[in-house]
């Protein structure tokens, strides 16, 4: 695939879904075509050829940009962690560091903070693959709840490679915080603890862990006269007959116990992340129900009835059994994707009208609002009705039916949408072939939810046409 296996599995979703509005035979024949076609060239067809076959169908600025905001989205909550991490860096490390004149850094608690964090980078990758989401709440506390449903199986492997993304920029300036310390102060090493541990099993713990640089930085791995020499007890601070030197050899230890079981174990699962991420997203894409569905239509020949009558220049019955009602009274009015602007008609503009704009360049959480207000004044209503005014010219969207469909199910039960598609001129009424759409449109919503409607003639314009008459 030439796509981002994730780019590819939201297009290719987006794509289905909106092929839920075209007719199974339509279908059969266009994708059975475009099989032919990548057969006569010797391709073989896949998800990525046949989105870019479908693009160049359908012209360019027709594709949905939902892929891109929830990709988007995802990163904002990658840069979140990244920009966390490196900061609780920083201020991790000075805390390790901190050096009083009298006192010792205890090399013992670099061992425990080293083991937390492969618990922590551990925990992280087991609850990725075993499909758990601890950090659901955080999504829900921010509204961040991102992308399509049909990434919702990959929402722990993002939340993880998001989590290990900020514990690699972590280990990353907590590195440089502490490569900046040993240059600028002079700090002192050495160990304790409250057990009773004596300095042999303490070189071999310290040795286990050198292993992986002991051949290549012999100076790294701490001998076991430094470790009995280096031991301090809180009781007696002092260090009489101590080379002051030696609490500083620590340090090449310290640098590389860092860096091997802190920063490469992160970046080692970030990268087991980002590769389980795709791997998942290819299995999903295979998997997804419109896949099946299109392999079966581009192997599956079209059946020909064996009608001698040519119907390709019979053009499609486009007329609909309903017709438009007259405009109802309404306190709530919502403008769709910036209909009614600059004005709306005069019986449109009573004061005491709630006006509401979304769709268009209104964002998903400014249409939930909008839903809500609406849902909470609609509760004082006993016949309440929403008046939803667009523009006739432009056909239905797929945006516009998913948002009444919310409403449906947000609104009272008892709750009619009246649909109001404007004209041009707002004070004339719209052409009879461009509302044919919209009462088709009106007719594939439930049952008696909505209706399409119109502004009635002006009083004037019914006497000019009856003194014609006569």
């Amino acid at each position: 695939m030439s796509q981002h296996p994730l780019r590819l599995l939201l297009d290719f979703d987006e794509r289905i879904q909106r092929d839920r509005d075209q007719s199974p035979a339509f279908l059969h024949r266009r994708d059975r075509r475009f099989a032919l076609d990548c057969q006569a060239r010797g391709d073989q067809p896949d998800a990525a050829t046949w989105l870019a076959h479908m693009d160049r169908l359908s012209g360019p600025g027709t594709r949905n940009d939902a892929a891109t905001r929830t990709l988007r989205q995802w990163r904002r909550i990658n840069s979140g962690f990244a920009l966390t991490g490196a900061l609780f860096g920083v201020f991790t490390m000075s805390g390790l560091l901190f050096f009083e004149g009298a006192s010792r850094i205890n090399v013992t608690l670099f061992l425990a903070f080293v083991a937390l964090q492969n618990l922590l980078a551990l925990a992280t990758t087991t609850q990725s693959l075993a499909g758990w989401q601890p950090w659901r709440w955080l999504l829900r506390r921010l509204n961040l709840q991102p992308g399509s449903p049909a990434i919702a199986p990959l929402h722990p492997l993002m939340m993880a490679r998001a989590a290990h993304l900020g514990g690699s920029t972590f280990a990353l300036t907590g590195l440089m915080t502490l490569l900046v310390m040993l240059v600028v102060q002079d700090l002192a090493f050495g160990w304790s603890t409250t057990l009773d541990t004596a300095a042999a099993r303490y070189h071999a713990v310290v040795s286990a862990l050198a292993t992986p640089w002991q051949s290549l930085w012999p100076a790294a791995a701490p001998s076991l006269e430094l470790i009995e020499a280096t031991r301090f007890f809180r009781a007696a601070p002092g260090a009489s007959g101590i080379d002051p030197a030696q609490w500083g050899h620590w340090w090449p230890f310290i640098v590389m116990l860092w860096t091997t079981w802190v920063f490469l174990p992160r970046l080692l699962l970030l990268a087991f992340s980002h590769w389980a991420l795709h791997h998942k997203a290819r299995q999903l894409l295979t998997r997804h129900p419109g896949m099946q569905t299109l392999h079966y239509r581009m192997e599956t020949p079209t059946l020909d009835t064996g009608n001698q009558h040519n119907d390709a220049h019979d053009l499609p019955d486009t007329r609909t059994r309903s017709h438009p009602e007259t405009l109802p009274d309404s306190r709530q009015l919502i403008q769709w994707a910036g209909a009614g602007e600059p004005e709306l008609p005069t019986l449109l503009s009573e004061p005491q009208t709630l006006r509401f704009r979304a769709g268009g360049r209104a964002t998903l959480a400014d249409d939930e609002r909008v839903l809500q207000s609406i849902g909470n004044a609609l509760t004082e209503e006993p016949s309440p009705v929403v008046l939803l005014v667009t523009r006739s010219w432009e056909p239905p969207t797929g945006e516009l039916f998913d948002f009444l469909e919310q409403a449906k199910a947000q609104w009272p039960d008892s709750t009619q949408v009246a649909i109001l598609p404007l004209a041009t001129n707002a004070s004339e009424q719209p052409a009879a072939h461009l509302l044919q759409p919209w009462l088709r449109f009106a007719e594939r919503l439930p049952a008696g939810f909505a209706r399409i409607v119109r502004i009635p003639e002006a009083p004037d314009t019914q006497r000019v046409g009856e003194g014609g008459a006569l």
